[in-house]
């Protein structure tokens, strides 16, 4: 897997929207990348609308392509999720982006492009906070962001009682985000294998029933199979049907992974949350799961 570099103070960083456009305005982002002395450059999509989109398809595509291709940008932030990525990913060139890999940091839809990445370019990737999501951030997360970025340690500990994990040991590369947009790219181009891996899911607004659907899926597809580890952040403002589906999220993915040894631990501060951590999607960890304590250590 290639690592690309770690930031420095005036490295230049943009700013585009490859999914949904922006309510509102990044400007406390601007403000806060700024003071970590980064330049930041921001693309069209970020002012554009078309529908629910930032811009068609078209500029937001080129907009990800520009920002791919210039050679003085050193990392590439999504400026919000929703959706949209899945639409312009098959008309994007990596190649300039292969030679010299840069960061990519995002979550929720931004999913599709993590995931394409890694299978087909070995380039790991950040799961962590957008600039929308920074004027809602926990302190810690802003704090795992930069460190992340800057090529600080990383590792954590945490401890939560709510749900019982799955002890045990498993080390793997870590791979995942959005559950909905890992069931969403199944047998495409941006899939890859979960054999070996340590797998990490999250996810807001589902209704039970449908949650218990995509894991159905990716169950089916032998995706835990091989599984080395399981991780569950957040998953958020979750719906319910009449009558109720019957279980908790929790008991909802224990159900497909209860024949396998693997570890698997829940409530990782990672997700749609304000606590949302970062991860470094395409490198390889090691996962620890106590009853109610876990530790994630890059290696």
């Amino acid at each position: 897997m290639k690592i690309p570099e770690f930031l420095k103070k005036g490295d230049k960083v943009a700013i585009v929207c490859p999914a949904s456009y922006i309510k509102g305005n990044i400007d406390t982002a601007i403000e806060i990348l700024t003071e970590w002395g980064l330049q930041v450059v921001v693309g069209k999509s970020v002012h554009a609308q078309f529908h629910q989109f930032a811009g068609e398809d078209s500029l937001r595509a080129e907009d990800l392509q520009k920002a791919l291709d210039a050679p003085d940008i050193k990392a590439i932030f999504a400026a919000r999720g929703g959706y949209g990525t899945v639409r312009i990913i098959d008309e994007i060139d990596f190649s300039l982006f292969e030679k010299k890999p840069k960061w990519i940091i995002g979550f929720s839809d931004i999913t599709v492009l993590h995931s394409h990445i890694h299978n087909n370019f070995q380039i790991a990737s950040i799961h962590g906070q957008m600039p929308k999501s920074f004027e809602d951030s926990s302190a810690d997360a802003l704090t795992s962001l930069r460190n992340t970025l800057f090529g600080k340690p990383i590792d954590y500990t945490y401890k939560q009682d709510r749900f019982p994990n799955r002890s045990g040991y498993g080390e793997g590369n870590l791979i995942g985000g959005n559950l909905a947009i890992l069931q969403s790219i199944l047998a495409s181009p941006s899939d890859g294998s979960y054999d070996d891996k340590i797998l990490f899911i999250e996810d807001v607004g589902e209704a039970h029933y449908n949650l218990d659907r995509m894991l159905w899926t990716l169950k089916r597809a032998h995706k835990f199979n091989k599984l080395q580890g399981l991780i569950v952040g957040g998953f958020t403002a979750l719906r319910d049907s009449d009558p109720a589906f019957g279980q908790r999220f929790e008991e909802i993915i224990f159900d497909k992974i209860r024949a396998f040894d693997f570890p698997v631990c829940f409530d990782f501060p990672a997700g749609h949350i304000q606590n949302n951590h970062s991860l470094v999607l395409g490198r390889k960890v090691s996962l620890e799961v106590k009853n109610k304590e876990t530790t994630l250590k890059y290696i």
